[in-house]
């Protein structure tokens, strides 16, 4: 199982593209919310309902963790000592940690990127303590934990986590073919203008 957590303020597209490809590549993804509710809103006013609230014990049978960025939603993350330590617990399983945009402070705060290479979003590497940051990655990938920099960096992010999960390896690629990915994203005429 996939847990990926939301608390208000979350970024739309890296929450719900990621949950979306991870689902089109046939993982299970459970929603927990961080905030004692169920209904969660994002950074632009987006209002969906996790499948369950966070607990300590959700995490028993996992597989990855995922952090969306908003800076919101991180903020509230990085208060939450509970998830620091499910964090940590996790991490130090193997269990892959993922987190795109604001969120790697989140990791940073739990103590998982000493010595960890990383990107988080521009401007907000000075959250990043003890790590080895990349301006230049939208995703960067290292031993069980992995951090991507923001909205663009979405597709990839999702599924780098997807390839470590999916075990027939063309899955994840018939997805971004399916989702019309591949060949379209470097074509220099993708946009018509009359």
């Amino acid at each position: 199982m996939i847990y990926l957590f939301l608390a208000d303020g979350f970024e739309e597209i890296e929450t719900i593209g990621t949950i979306d490809i991870l689902r089109r590549c046939g993982l299970q993804v459970q929603t927990l919310s961080v905030t004692g509710k169920r209904v969660v809103t994002s950074a632009r006013g987006v209002v969906i309902k996790a499948d369950s609230l966070f607990r300590k014990n959700h995490l028993l049978h996992c597989d990855a963790l995922v952090l969306p960025g908003g800076l919101q939603g991180a903020e509230t993350m990085n208060k939450n000592t509970v998830l620091h330590q499910a964090l940590l617990t996790q991490a130090r399983k193997g269990v892959l940690v993922a987190a795109i945009c604001a969120a790697p402070m989140v990791l940073s705060t739990a103590g998982l990127l000493i010595g960890k290479h990383v990107t988080i979003y521009p401007g907000m590497q000075h959250h990043l303590d003890g790590a080895i940051y990349h301006n230049d990655a939208l995703v960067v990938e290292h031993d069980n934990i992995l951090t991507a920099a923001g909205p663009a960096a979405t597709r990839l992010f999702a599924c780098s986590i997807a390839r470590r999960f999916v075990t027939d390896g063309t899955i994840v690629d018939r997805v971004e073919r399916d989702m019309l990915y591949e060949g379209y994203e470097s074509a220099v005429n993708s946009v018509l203008k009359f």
